[in-house]
């Protein structure tokens, strides 16, 4: 939200703890940020921390004339709202209460599942009284408002988030592919890794972290042709882009995905999956391909097998120009809008 505060300067931003990395982002001549707090220091209790901060910490959002509600934390601050508009920009409904419901229970030990299941409808109680409050709910991509309509009943708008396309350029390729997504089950990097074991004379690049890549990495066994950066500076990870021949990005029913629009500014295409937000932002064919959902190692070993340098550099025109629709000049003329009180 910070491109919001930024092209509307009467916004300021509020975060709890848990988003306390946004700070890092901050440029000279931007609003502060304004954080709520924290009484926890142990990771476990992050999630209900940020619902208690924006529920109880929130309480000078009473008179306030238009407010925006990013994340599904940030609704719960609603009640404290008194008057003018309230806007819910919705990157996804909390998805252990809804669609990944049964996929986080199955990771918990059995006698551990109760309460979750109670932690889970209890989130979801919370969260659908206070979206029930907002005058407008805009999602991040059709697929997040298909999601709106099949869990709560709610006919959204869709405004794709903005993406710092100039940060990204072509640069000359190396002879690598990278993986962009977090080290998390449901982003599949697993499947990235073990196809990559199967061909030796293709090199790969795991750039990012995540809970596992302990996994991965033993998983990958020091193969010579993978190679772990951990999670880079935002200059390093543009530069990783831009050399690489193509990216890679494999999620479960991604909300949007901003790192295949990040890899199309750099004029790199992207195999993806046929599936989630990567529907509305890739083209198959053209700025790369979509495999079918779910992919296999077999799948992928063969996309990357056809994404030959040539092939890649003649989809670059076609992913620069891709990459623009979702631009942040064109994100924040699509908002404006909705913070004037048009649409209902």
């Amino acid at each position: 939200m910070l491109d919001l505060v930024r092209g509307f300067p009467d916004y300021r931003l509020v975060v709890s703890r848990v988003f306390r990395d946004a700070r890092l982002l901050l440029q000279p001549g931007d609003p502060g940020v304004r954080s709520l707090g924290t009484w926890c220091t142990r990771p476990i209790g992050r999630i209900p921390e940020a619902i208690y901060c924006f529920r109880h910490r929130t309480g000078f959002l009473e008179d306030a004339e238009s407010v925006v509600y990013s994340g599904f934390y940030a609704p719960f601050a609603v009640q404290q709202q008194r008057r003018g508009r309230r806007v819910h920009y919705c990157n996804t409904p909390p998805r252990f209460s809804y669609d990944m419901r049964e996929f986080y229970l199955e990771k918990l030990p059995p006698p551990a599942r109760p309460a979750a299941v109670a932690f889970f409808d209890h989130i979801r109680r919370q969260y659908e009284a206070s979206v029930a409050r907002m005058d407008v709910v805009i999602a991040n991509s059709q697929n997040v408002r298909a999601r709106l309509a099949k869990f709560l009943g709610i006919d959204s708008h869709v405004v794709h988030p903005p993406v710092d396309t100039g940060r990204y350029r072509w640069i000359e390729p190396e002879d690598y592919f990278v993986s962009l997504a977090r080290l998390t089950e449901y982003k599949r990097v697993e499947v990235i890794v073990r196809a990559f074991l199967r061909m030796p004379d293709r090199k790969l690049v795991v750039a990012s972290g995540g809970p596992q890549e302990p996994f991965l990495r033993r998983l990958a066994a020091d193969a010579p042709n993978i190679r772990f950066t951990g999670w880079m500076s935002e200059e390093g990870l543009a530069d990783l882009i831009g050399r690489a021949r193509a990216a890679i990005y494999i999620p479960r029913d991604e909300d949007f995905g901003i790192s295949p629009v990040e890899a199309m500014a750099a004029g790199k295409p992207v195999i993806g999956v046929a599936e989630g937000g990567l529907l509305e932002t890739l083209v198959d064919g053209e700025t790369g391909f979509l495999l079918p959902a779910p992919p296999t190692v077999e799948s992928l070993a063969e996309a990357v097998g056809q994404m030959t340098a040539d092939r890649a550099r003649a989809m670059r025109e076609a992913c620069e120009g891709r990459a623009l629709l979702f631009s942040r000049a064109l994100f924040l003329e699509r908002m404006k809008p909705f913070l004037d009180g048009a649409p209902r």
